[in-house]
């Protein structure tokens, strides 16, 4: 028995659901890197009215209903699979609604224009997903034809005929929204081992700048289990999972949170100013949780989208930087796409196609005047205001 459980003795996984409310299957590839996983479930009560002649307040029978949510703040690691769905692929999922979209890469024939490339073979992209050549990661916004894809900005340095595009893994807004299932384990396995299922992603953001690249997730969830009071059948299980081998899984590092791009403009350009940068997704869900019968939630709902861009930069005289401001004040759409980390196997891009600037604010508390950007919103014209992708 241990005298304490240390706090770093915590291994975080998430699978994805195929239906609401029944635990995903659990594999090792499901780990992901977590700081902080808060699962959180408490019983419904209401207040009893009936007249007792007392002032104490009377129990309530049960059973009663329950609400559950979570929360899970990771980061960007390196990915030791390029080219698979990252561990932490079913939450982007679950907040974007576009299951992963894989591409094996292909070779370079010419560079017809700055941002428009010919591949060698049928490239098979879509709109929205990623691509990287030389540790960058771009975003195809146009396809030419079946050879011939347009990006949302050029590479930083010009691929020349036959040169190689890496693997990315990209994911894309949708309707509906899937339901994971957060697995919570700990040592010693004599501790309390937990789920959360039914757990459907409400929030998620993505900030960069910071010691590593933050990625948080938060949401309503439909129940948390755990080994100790478990009972078959809940959650879909016949008996509740087993953790996979922890030696399999090495330890992921970490990518640098100041290692990256960002690319702001109607005609992005490169800004090296930024001294912090975020990038919200909040999807307004709902269960069906409060239903005649039901004791937890039956399923999710996501209701409207909202997709905000937040950033600080130095507050500079020359053309980029006053665009933004003038775009602010004419409320016109600029292009925002944030790359975290550098090389290979590194890389997370986030691209929104048009985000509508808010005018900033003049912060002189410091030496140097910054402008800080804040609640930008994002637009669309259905399910396209964002884009994911792993490179």
């Amino acid at each position: 028995m241990a005298c304490y459980i240390l706090s770093s003795e915590n291994r975080s996984y998430v699978a994805k659901e195929q239906s609401f409310g029944v635990v995903g299957t659990l594999g090792e590839s499901s780990r992901f890197p977590a700081s902080s996983v808060q699962l959180r479930a408490e019983s419904v009560y209401v207040r009893r009215r009936d007249k007792t002649g007392s002032r104490t307040l009377g129990a309530m029978p049960g059973p009663l209903r329950r609400s559950a949510s979570f929360g899970v703040k990771s980061y960007l690691t390196a990915n030791p699979n390029p080219g698979a769905v990252p561990g932490y692929g079913p939450l982007f999922e679950a907040s974007m609604g576009g299951g992963p979209l894989v591409f094996a890469g292909g070779v370079i024939d010419s560079v017809i224009a700055p941002g428009v490339v010919r591949l060698a073979t049928p490239h098979g992209l879509a709109v929205g997903q990623g691509i990287s050549f030389g540790g960058e990661i771009r975003f195809v916004t146009s396809i030419v034809d079946d050879y011939t894809i347009g990006m949302n900005t050029a590479f930083s340095v010009t691929p020349s005929s036959g040169s190689s595009l890496g693997q990315t893994v990209s994911y894309s807004l949708s309707k509906d929204l899937p339901s994971v299932s957060v697995y919570d384990f700990w040592s010693p396995v004599s501790a309390v081992q937990r789920i959360a299922h039914g757990a459907m992603v409400d929030q998620m953001k993505v900030a960069v700048n910071g010691d590593v690249h933050e990625l948080e997730f938060s949401g309503p969830a439909s129940d948390i289990l755990d080994d100790c009071s478990f009972v078959a059948g809940a959650g879909g299980l016949a008996e509740f999972p087993q953790e996979p081998a922890v030696a399999a899984q090495a330890s992921m590092p970490p990518v640098p949170g100041h290692l990256g791009q960002a690319w702001l403009g109607a005609q992005p350009e490169q800004f090296v100013t930024i001294t912090k940068a975020s990038i919200s997704l909040q999807n307004n869900v709902e269960l069906r949780a409060r239903e005649f019968g039901a004791l937890t939630a039956r399923c999710g709902v996501p209701g409207d989208r909202l997709v905000t861009f937040d950033c600080s930069l130095f507050g500079r005289d020359d053309a980029a930087t006053k665009g933004l401001y003038q775009a602010a004040r004419q409320r016109s759409g600029i292009q925002v796409m944030l790359q975290l980390g550098q090389q290979s196997g590194q890389l997370l891009g986030v691209y929104a196609k048009s985000v509508v600037p808010e005018a900033p604010r003049f912060d002189d508390r410091e030496s140097r005047l910054q402008w800080s950007f804040s609640g930008c919103m994002a637009q669309g014209n259905g399910e396209d205001e964002l884009y994911i992708a792993f490179g």
